[in-house]
């Protein structure tokens, strides 16, 4: 992992966050101090990526935890499960969240203690557990995706951002473009600006500069034009929001678009996640519920004014793009159908379709199989 580029600090009982609303010009650190601050750091974006925003909402409430004291195990199991479920409420798409309360909530109930404060550093250390996983599954995902798509020179693609500010550390699809640069294997990464809020434009090109990888913006609508204009790109690799039991894959909007031009033009398309991602319980991406954000995010540009950037003064300005009036559909996600998806890589490896069908086994891959 980048020793430059941290996106979530932790040194108990203080947990920072990178402010990405800040992001590309100002590395702004923000203080949660609570559950009520994890949640807006996730719901407002101040925090964002799948994985991040289960970390994040799990070190908010041991962070908080970490200055209370509880008389009796119950008190502690009582607040617990009360924040945890609001915690849930943030954002409703991304199952690592869900994945992750899930699994704290389980830690706390079977832990069998009449002390208050063993469940609170039950619950603590557990969540600290999660975020030193994150990263070396993210790690291994980098080093899957890097062995599926060669080692002599290749250029990819990648959508919004997946990296270190999405993530614990590293990355789900730009960790697997950082194993490729590392390995020598990388002749450039395409990024898409990824509208409307330009997660890739702002975040992902802030990441790549950093690490020093080369790469190259282009628009979303672009994509078809590069692809047949660029033969040396082997892959377009994405992350994930929620992966359904027959691989359907729910990713930033924009992923389906451009699964169907990667058909066309016969690249492959991979989405890397790590297993926290997958989905059992959703049968099909039909069964997932996409997250609808405020119109505003498309009608009016947020940003910081030029001038004021290359003389080091941020002053943030909102630009009226439509016509007032005009009204906007935003979703946040959309959903990839497995039919169009060529692998899946988590951290336990590479899954594929087996010969002649149209999804991916994820029960049998959780299983180990």
């Amino acid at each position: 992992m980048s020793a430059r580029l941290q996106a979530i600090k932790w040194e108990r009982p203080h947990l920072t966050i990178l402010n990405q609303l800040a992001l590309p010009h100002s590395s702004e650190y923000i203080e949660i101090s609570d559950a009520r601050a994890g949640h807006y750091a996730i719901s407002s974006m101040q925090t964002r990526g799948a994985p991040a925003i289960a970390i994040v909402a799990a070190l908010s409430l041991a962070a908080e935890l970490s200055t209370m004291h509880f008389d009796t195990s119950a008190s502690a199991r009582t607040h617990i499960h009360t924040q945890l479920d609001y915690l849930g409420t943030s954002r409703p798409t991304a199952v690592n969240l869900f994945d992750a309360i899930t699994k704290l909530k389980h830690a706390v109930d079977t832990t069998i203690t009449d002390n208050g404060q063993v469940v609170r550093d039950t619950y603590v250390q557990m969540a600290e557990r999660m975020l030193d996983a994150d990263v070396k599954d993210n790690m291994a995902i980098g080093e899957h995706g890097a062995q599926l798509i060669g080692n002599d020179k290749v250029r990819v693609l990648t959508h919004c951002n997946t990296g270190t500010l999405a993530t614990a550390g590293y990355g789900t699809a730009l960790g697997i473009v950082r194993s490729l640069h590392a390995q020598g294997s990388l002749d450039r990464v395409y990024f898409t600006e990824t509208r409307p809020y330009n997660q890739g434009a702002r975040l992902t090109a802030f990441e790549l500069l950093t690490e020093e990888i080369p790469a190259q913006l282009v628009c979303d609508s672009a994509v078809s034009a590069l692809l047949r204009s660029d033969p040396m790109i082997r892959a377009i690799v994405v992350g994930a929001d929620r992966v359904a039991a027959n691989g359907d894959t729910a990713n930033k909007i924009g992923t389906y678009q451009l699964a169907i031009t990667a058909r066309y033009h016969g690249c492959q398309f991979i989405v890397a996640a790590p297993t926290t991602s997958v989905d059992l319980y959703t049968k099909s991406g039909a069964d997932i519920v996409i997250e609808e954000r405020d119109e505003a995010e498309i009608l009016v540009q947020t940003g910081f004014g030029r001038q004021g950037v290359l003389e080091g003064r941020l002053e943030r300005v909102e630009v009226q793009v439509a016509p007032v009036g005009t009204r906007a559909w935003n979703p946040s996600f959309d959903v990839t159908p497995a039919e169009l998806i060529s692998a899946i890589v988590t951290e336990r490896g590479i899954v594929v379709k087996q010969p002649g069908a149209s999804e991916f086994d994820m029960a049998g891959h959780m299983r180990g199989e």
